[in-house]
């Protein structure tokens, strides 16, 4: 049995040793190459581009403006296409642009025989803009007066949706009630993979094939070719190995582009170079939120009634759509449960800044971090213990919501296991009446996470399994894998069912649009449940083939045989009758029934769960220097089934750490007055090093999910929500300052330090 055990990652040893080849690895030795120019204004238009001392450079093949590029507008999100037009992904981009929304927003492109070329065409390309004031912030979109970044938008309101469950205004008026409000900020952040979204074209065999770094091969197909207005099945995606992707490789981002410049050279391979510094801000990024929360709570601390109001910075484009501020303001309804009532408002508002699309976890760890601070606020001015408070108001056990449904529950235990490991009641009473410069506190944030995107949008996956000669089986998903582990669980859930080592299970980790079947793509949480149904569905009937032929091959009535540890035996008395192999190869080459034993399975998932989680962090603050320090930090996860112990510890690791970073360092920063970024690299962003990150532990929580393949649920993004907050209430703990804005910078920290007078 291999569910439940700590294998080794399939693709281990191509990655520790430099086998596994990446987009860039299978680049053709006569690629063009492409690079982009972008604007250097951040609102605007460009009125005229003169190429004519970029065209006279030797090397120079091709150079396309923004005037040239048809006049087609198409979506880029890595969504499922929708049939119905009222639920479609907006349609707002163009392959290059006239009309400049962010500083850097693309309006040329140079095709040219090296790299060293295209950049210095790029820089003899002269433009002449008309510029507008660039809108910098929600507050500046949503003034009135202020000028509209989409025609179609008037407001810069992209959408605003909202919800009621109850009467909120009969509510409030429940005598006794305390009224507490709270406004909090998220930044705008970046994903920081390690491999650019970098991708080559070129034309083959009629078709337009585009080599890249997705999380989405077969929506890109669908995009590409919506964007060149040609048809989806003259386009074929292959994606290779990726070196990270946590969302922003969830969009099409410049293969529609790359496609077009091969074609316009005659399907010539031409490769379009991504810098390190514009996949900062010509990518997606996170959205950056502001989060307003009024609660009316008994003097217990419990919820009567809330009113939620989250407005998410959608940046210069619509990517996602409205669905990333939509699910964070739903989400505030679905951890902590009001008695009575709950209001909720959601806008997604324009600005002059990068578009925002998804990152791990799609607008949770911002509403999280505005919930559990506030929650903490709450319980702090009411003198009740925060951990108290939280059980008194958190999701129960068979909640549902927008179908969702809490099938499994283990988030009392998640709080217990964290409380134990941090040693919580000790702490408490240890950072008591604490002075000086230097104090101590401990924090704690909850969380839930629901799997995959069903009923809000259409959840399929395929999987093909092929019956090897030697007994071992060939697997083709279109699920990818992003680095996360998939294709290690989807292995060790087909040798589950058929009961075979792993290593007779050869999963083909390259997804090609012309032989794999389909799958939406890595994001959501989705894989192991969507997509690790469809391989469970594929196993099962791969098995009642094999015992089908096994029965015709041995002459025995059916149900008199079983597949067991690669053998077939008989079930009355376990005699082994068979081997797999010699069954494989019977079935292709006996002459009296020749059959190629394969499946090929579709599993559209009808069904969603809630996930679970507790982090609780010990902290050491220097006010004096604005220095927080990580004494223990903790994440104790309920994710059903832990299918691979160690790649489950390794995922919340990392989403841990992309959590402190989020809390501590993180934030995107422009020049307010032109828009341009200041720290789009590695240098100047303070992502945290290995030297910035403490101890990490992950605890798990063992509960089964029945709608789980097996019993699993959501974990690839969970682990990234909780840390940032509960950091934010250790500080608060320690010195009795609430910060209601992220990152805790040492600036950030020391200037409020100073207002409130302890330094």
């Amino acid at each position: 049995m291999s569910i439940g055990k700590s294998i080794k990652r399939v693709d281990a040893f191509e990655k520790v040793t430099g086998r596994a080849r990446y987009t860039n690895d299978y680049l053709l030795n006569n690629a063009l190459i492409a690079k982009v120019l972008h604007s250097t204004i951040a609102n605007g238009i460009v009125k005229k581009i003169d190429i004519s001392e970029a065209s006279k450079l030797p090397g120079v093949i091709k150079i396309i403006t923004c005037f040239d590029v048809p006049d087609i507008t198409f979506p880029t999100s890595g969504h499922p296409l929708s049939l119905d037009i009222h639920h479609a992904d907006i349609a707002d981009r163009k392959l290059l642009n006239t009309r400049v929304r962010y500083y850097g927003d693309d309006i040329a492109a140079v095709i040219a025989k090296s790299d060293l070329i295209a950049t210095r065409a790029i820089r003899l390309i002269k433009v002449e803009y008309e510029e507008y004031e660039p809108i910098m912030s929600i507050d500046a979109a949503l003034k009135q007066g202020a000028r509209p970044i989409h025609k179609n938008f008037p407001n810069n309101i992209l959408t605003h949706s909202n919800y009621q469950i109850g009467n909120y205004d009969e509510a409030i008026k429940e005598e006794g009630l305390i009224l507490i409000e709270g406004e909090y900020i998220t930044p705008m952040v970046k994903h920081c993979h390690m491999e650019a979204p970098i991708s080559y074209a070129y034309a083959e065999a009629g078709k337009m094939v585009v080599v890249t770094s997705t999380q989405i091969p077969h929506i890109i197909r669908r995009i590409v070719g919506q964007a060149l207005g040609i048809g989806w099945g003259k386009i074929r995606i292959i994606k290779p190995y990726i070196g990270g992707g946590f969302g922003d490789k969830q969009d099409a981002l410049y293969e529609p582009l790359n496609a077009y410049l091969s074609y316009i050279v005659g399907g010539r391979c031409v490769k379009l170079n991504i810098s390190r510094e514009e996949a900062f801000v010509n990518t997606r990024v996170r959205h950056a939120m502001k989060i307003k929360i009024k609660s009316y709570v008994r003097p217990n601390g419990r919820f009567v009634a809330r009113k939620i109001e989250v407005y998410g910075n959608k940046g210069a484009y619509a990517s996602h759509g409205h669905s990333i501020t939509s699910k964070a303001g739903n989400a505030s309804k679905q951890i902590y449960n009001d008695e009575k009532a709950i209001k909720g408002d959601m806008y997604s508002v324009f600005t002059n800044m990068p578009a925002s699309g998804a990152m791990r976890a799609y607008g949770i760890p911002q509403i999280t971090f505005a919930l559990e601070s506030h929650i903490d606020d709450i319980a702090r001015k009411l003198d009740i213990d925060v951990v108290n408070i939280r059980k008194l108001n958190m999701m129960k056990p068979d909640y549902e919501d927008n179908g969702i449904k809490c099938y499994s529950y283990g988030l009392d235990e998640c709080i217990e296991k964290g409380k134990e490991y941090i040693e919580w009641d000790k702490k408490i009473e240890e950072y008591k009446h604490q002075t000086g410069l230097i104090r101590k506190g401990v924090g704690m944030a909850i969380f839930s996470y629901a799997t995959g995107v069903y009923p809000i949008l259409l959840e399929t996956a395929s999987c093909r399994l092929v019956l090897n000669q030697d007994g071992s089986v060939q697997v083709q998903m279109g699920a990818t894998e992003i680095g996360q582990g998939a294709d290690t669980i989807f292995t060790q859930m087909i040798a589950e069912v058929l009961d075979i080592p792993v290593q007779n299970v050869h999963l083909v980790t390259t997804q090609d649009t012309d032989v794999t079947p389909y799958d939406s793509g890595a994001y959501a949480s989705r894989q192991s449940y969507v997509s690790g149904m469809a391989a469970k569905k594929a196993a099962l009937e791969l098995k009642e083939k094999i015992i089908e032929h096994a029965n015709f091959m041995l002459k025995l009535p059916m149900g008199s045989l079983e597949l067991k540890n690669s053998m077939i035996v008989n079930k009355e008395n376990g005699d082994i009758l068979a081997s797999l192999e010699e069954i494989a190869t019977h079935a292709l080459y006996n002459v009296e029934k020749s059959v190629h034993i394969t499946a090929d399975v579709t599993n559209q998932c009808k069904s969603n769960t809630f996930s679970f989680g507790a982090c609780f962090a010990d902290v050491e603050v220097d006010m004096a220097i604005g220095k927080i320090k990580i004494n223990k930090v903790i994440n104790v996860h309920d994710c059903g089934k832990v299918l691979n112990p160690q790649l489950a510890a390794a995922q919340v690791h990392g989403g841990m750490s992309m959590s402190l970073g989020y809390g501590l360092s993180e934030q995107m920063l422009f020049n307010e007055k032109t828009g341009k970024p200041l720290n789009n690299n590695f240098l100047d962003y303070k992502l945290p090093t290995v030297m910035d990150t403490p101890h990490l532990e992950a605890q798990f929580v063992d509960t089964y999910d029945i709608s789980g393949p097996f019993g699993n649920k959501a974990l690839g993004e969970p682990p990234a929500i909780p840390v940032a907050p509960a950091i934010r209430n250790a500080v608060y703990h320690a010195t009795g300052v609430n910060f209601n804005i992220i990152p805790l910078t040492p600036q950030r920290l020391v200037e409020r330090f100073i207002e409130e007078g302890l330094i």
